[in-house]
C-alpha cells in the first residue's frame, strides 16, 4: 500500500533530485522511497561505504557478492 508524504526540502536539493531522477530513468518518489529503505532495512548483508554512496542508482542482484567481485576485479588488474 502506498501512501503521500509531504515533504520540506529546499529548492535547490528537488531541482538537482528531479534532474537526476529523470536521467536515471526513475521518479523522485521511487529515489526517497529506496533511500528510506536503506537507511531502515535491518536485515540483510552489509553493504560497504562505496556502495552506500550509490544506493538506489545501481540495483543489483540479491546474490551479489561484493568481496568475490573486488577479488576478481584486482585479480585480472593485476594479470
Amino acid at each position: 500500500m502506498t501512501t503521500k508524504l509531504t515533504l520540506t526540502v529546499q529548492k535547490s536539493t528537488i531541482e538537482k533530485a528531479k534532474h537526476y531522477a529523470k536521467h536515471t530513468g526513475r521518479s523522485l518518489s521511487e529515489l526517497v522511497e529506496k533511500y528510506l529503505e536503506s537507511i531502515t532495512v535491518n536485515e540483510g548483508p552489509a553493504v560497504s561505504s562505496g556502495l552506500k554512496g550509490i544506493v538506489g542508482a545501481v540495483k543489483l542482484p540479491d546474490d551479489f557478492d561484493e568481496d568475490a567481485e573486488l577479488r576478481d576485479y584486482f585479480e585480472r588488474k593485476h594479470r
